[in-house]
């Protein structure tokens, strides 16, 4: 488990020495002042809101110190520009017991001062134009690998660029998987009777092109009572749905998805074994829903969707306040998880469904990790320092909570949040970096979005691998993101 505790650094030329003896916390004062030399985890930005911060210079700017000690995470109350030298900073500095990706210390609601007593650090020698062009921390090779060498992993070559890069292919035996799609179109529009006769749309080629072998296949129930809202940004709900009306939907759709699963001749995957399988090698679906709200309050709801439709991954909320707990996208009325919602979770995890806490506030997702008996996911997201109001992004604690449940968070596509592919791998870095590698995966939300992402259609699986090598992951660590912890995820849920 994670916890955090405030520390008592009153002088800032105290701070690194005091972290370096890993001195016992003292709850009176949170305050410090600390200096040090940026390292971001995003070449890309300007300005940033969460970087290392190194107590020396490095020697470039993918050079990551080996002692953990003599390096902390910085989360910013705004954005600061990126100057690719020393800072003198101001904030709550947090120390960390068994954090996910190996951190031992975090300051928190960071913001720029001047240096104490007028004095300033030396003038760095590397300039944002020769940090960001050296490579930015975590993004490309490291000169120094030690505790932090599975990210930064250094090569014997430069990455190619986009154009150059050889397709990416997962290694022979290793499953890819999407934690979240709605590939096929199998959800109805808010018209039923016209929604139901909306035609399906090929899934199993471009799995094949692309080398993707596994997909949660998300229903909706939700639409008909959501939309688009005005500035385009986002779906809300608008009206209150009549008695029984999401649990109908929801058989609608549930008959969809077979429907598809027929006619391109899928495979449901409804046990671990049939992962294990050798011998399945074309495309399956792991039968899943985003939103419970079919359930309506009625926990057997479960058990009927689990043997009827062969339903094996649940996320309790989207885009309504429903039973079972509180969404990022509306303000809370439950407090987080509801009891209706806690009884769900251990429903889930007695029959052997995936619990999936993607759109829950984090108050959700705290209380959902404290019933759980098995790992959580949160199948589509990014992670951001300050997300605003109403924002699908996450935190860092929110995706630690995730995490330290031995689950996954899935790293979205959306052209909101990232421009291009490489922009999306450098935010699988960034949430390796906080949650560690074996907790993060893939989610494409594929049609899913109001704007047309970066990744959108499985033929871009290779494209997205060799991102990720290029981003500086190894193989192993690209397969374990593309599919093998989700895969570990589901076979302990459905143990």
């Amino acid at each position: 488990m994670r916890t955090d505790h405030s520390s008592d650094f009153s002088q800032p030329v105290c701070v690194w020495t005091t972290i370096r003896s890993d001195a016992p916390n003292d709850p009176r004062t949170a305050t410090v002042e600390i200096s040090g030399w940026m390292i971001p985890l995003d070449p890309a930005q300007s300005s940033v809101d969460y970087f290392l911060l190194a107590e020396q210079e490095p020697c470039c700017g993918a050079c990551v110190p080996r002692d953990p000690f003599n390096c902390i995470e910085v989360i910013t109350r705004e954005p600061i520009a990126l100057e690719g030298g020393a800072v003198h900073l101001r904030g709550r500095l947090i120390r960390l017991v068994d954090d996910p990706a190996g951190w031992r210390y975090r300051l928190e609601s960071a913001e720029r001062v001047q240096d104490a007593g007028g004095s300033s650090l030396p003038a760095s020698g590397l300039r944002r134009r020769a940090f960001l062009a050296s490579g930015a921390a975590l993004g490309l090779a490291a000169c120094a690998p030690g505790r932090f060498a599975q990210y930064t992993d250094t090569h014997d070559e430069a990455p190619p660029s986009n154009s150059e890069r050889p397709p990416w292919q997962a290694s022979a035996g290793i499953l890819t998987i999407d934690m979240h799609s709605h590939a096929g179109h199998v959800i109805v529009s808010r018209n039923p009777a016209i929604g139901a006769r909306r035609p399906l749309t090929p899934v199993s080629a471009p799995m094949r092109a692309g080398g993707m072998n596994v997909i949660c296949l998300a229903i909706v129930t939700d639409t008909v009572v959501t939309r688009v809202s005005a500035d385009r940004k986002r779906f809300e709900a608008w009206r209150t749905p009549e008695p029984g009306e999401l649990y109908r939907l929801s058989q609608i759709e549930f008959e969809r998805a077979g429907n598809l699963v027929e006619r391109e001749q899928l495979e449901i995957v409804t046990g671990a074994d049939m992962l294990a399988a050798a011998n399945r090698q074309g495309p399956r679906v792991i039968i899943a829903a985003e939103g419970a709200d079919f359930l309506e309050g009625r926990l057997e709801r479960i058990d009927e969707a689990y043997a009827s439709h062969r339903l094996r991954h649940l996320q309790l909320t989207h885009y309504r306040v429903n039973e079972l707990g509180d969404i990022q996208t509306e303000a809370p009325v439950h407090g987080g998880l509801s009891d209706f919602g806690a009884d769900v979770v251990r429903r889930c995890n007695t029959l052997g469904v995936v619990v999936d806490v993607a759109h829950g506030t984090y108050d959700l997702v705290k209380r959902a990790a404290s019933v759980t008996t098995k790992p959580l996911v949160l199948s589509h997201t990014a992670l951001a320092g300050h997300p605003g109001p109403r924002s699908r992004l996450i935190t860092a604690d929110h995706a630690r909570a995730v995490a330290q449940t031995g689950g996954v968070i899935g790293v979205w596509p959306s052209s909101g949040t990232f421009h291009d592919l490489d922009a999306m791998a450098h935010g699988f870095r960034r949430m390796a970096d906080i949650a560690g590698v074996e907790h993060v995966g893939l989610g494409t939300d594929m049609y899913g979005f109001i704007s047309p992402p970066v990744f959108r259609s499985y033929e871009q699986l290779p494209a997205l691998g060799a991102a990720l090598l290029a981003a500086g992951f190894s193989q192993q660590e690209t397969e374990q993101m593309l599919g093998g912890n989700y895969r570990r995820v589901f076979e302990a849920s459905l143990a």
